[in-house]
């Protein structure tokens, strides 16, 4: 069989390794670091990400180690009044066919990792920095840091925002920075008041920020991630900053989120990036997934989601037999460009429009979100949560983002 290369050993890069040799191809992940880790805290998991799981034969251990949420919960961060909530429990588990689930990143990638180490079609490669590629008729030439050649019939950019595959290949530049710098903390839920020890992933919204909060590790962790729209105009990846910092950067917090914002230490920031929407990933034998080819905000949960749907549909389009990749690659394309795309820019719509507003701008969101009911809002994330995963099952059809948010 054909072998692929796969720049980047991610969760997007594992999962489309696992994919492919489900499928019965030979694939080498070559990843940058020293070590196959995932870094971060929190991650959340509509039933969209559950569904490709289970196409890759994951499913099963990553809800074992998920905390399935019973409600999604939206709350005037100024006020600590409840603005609307989203039940995530029968109607929607029978309508959706899987939960709502949040999960350390860590609980998501060891079970993609353990797999892929079962596979012996599969060779995993550490300190391999993939910096650029050449291609021939024949295959693709993967030219690493430390000068190493690595040969193969195609190559998989699966190596992040900062992709060096997307640098040459669409070569759009350094990734968007937002302006919104994200600080996170996790604690151990026994240092939680009782009463907030909420089964929800909550959002207190409030002008220029916002504080998410939900458990995480079998529900022993409490992640919290607070936002804060500050304009900030460089990236930022990981950088510790003191407690007094990130409270004072939440002024007008309510009484009970400043309460579970207090409870936050060691502290670490991020100022978020993404990439305007492209139209196309593909170069030949070389193809862009995940955050490679659509990074996006973290506002609609979806950057991990739409990765695994990504490792699903192209693993089905390649197919058992030996393909023509610049073929099928195009075809991946064609079928996960707009719903995608429609994913970035909603992410973007929703900081703007739902999280951030002030004044008579908060007054009008809270009242348009409190008009709607449960059906509505189910309706209203039916093209993201709802469909079936993979090639010939096209999700409900993407809305005008304008009229979703």
């Amino acid at each position: 069989m054909p072998k692929t290369a796969i720049a980047g050993g991610g969760i997007g890069g594992l999962a489309t390794a696992l994919s492919l040799a489900r499928r019965g191809h030979d694939v080498v992940v070559l990843e940058r670091r020293d070590c196959f880790t995932e870094i971060g805290a929190g991650i959340q998991l509509g039933p969209n990400a559950f569904q490709a799981l289970d196409r890759l034969g994951v499913g099963d251990p990553v809800r074992d180690r998920a905390v399935h949420i019973d409600e999604l919960r939206f709350m005037d961060g100024t006020t600590d009044e409840k603005v609307v909530s989203m039940p995530l429990t029968g109607t929607y588990r029978a309508r959706f066919g899987n939960p709502y689930a949040v999960v350390h990143r860590i609980d998501l990638y060891e079970p993609l990792l353990q797999a892929c180490r079962a596979e012996p079609s599969v060779e995993l490669r550490v300190d391999c920095s993939v910096e650029r590629y050449e291609q021939d008729a024949d295959g693709v030439t993967v030219q690493l840091a430390n000068g190493e050649r690595v040969r193969a019939d195609a190559l998989i950019g699966a190596d992040g925002i900062n992709s060096f595959v997307r640098k040459q290949l669409v070569g759009d530049g350094y990734p968007k920075v937002s302006g919104h710098t994200i600080y996170r903390s996790v604690i151990p839920m026994e240092e939680v008041p009782e009463e907030l020890r909420w089964n929800t992933v909550t959002l207190w919204a409030g002008p220029k920020w916002h504080f998410v909060h939900y458990p995480i590790g079998s529900g022993e962790f409490l992640n919290l991630a607070a936002t804060r729209d500050d304009g900030a105009t460089e990236a930022v990846l990981g950088l510790p900053v003191e407690r007094a910092h990130v409270l004072g950067e939440f002024p007008g917090l309510g009484g009970t989120a400043r309460r579970l914002l207090e409870l936050g230490r060691d502290w670490k920031s991020w100022v978020l990036c993404d990439r305007d929407p492209v139209d196309r990933w593909t170069d030949g034998r070389v193809v862009l997934v995940g955050d490679a080819a659509h990074p996006m905000l973290q506002y609609a949960a979806q950057g991990a989601c739409q990765a695994l749907e990504d490792a699903v549909v192209l693993g089905e389009l390649i197919g058992t037999e030996p393909a023509d990749f610049a073929q099928r690659f195009e075809k991946f394309n064609a079928e996960r460009r707009e719903r995608t795309a429609a994913t970035q820019l909603l992410a973007r719509e929703m900081g703007r429009q739902l999280y951030h507003p002030a004044g008579e701008a908060a007054n009008a969101r809270n009242a348009m979100l409190r008009s709607l009911s449960e059906e509505d809002l189910y309706e209203k994330v039916q093209w993201l949560h709802g469909g079936e995963v993979g090639t010939g099952r096209a999700p409900a059809p993407v809305p005008d983002i304008r009229r979703t948010v």
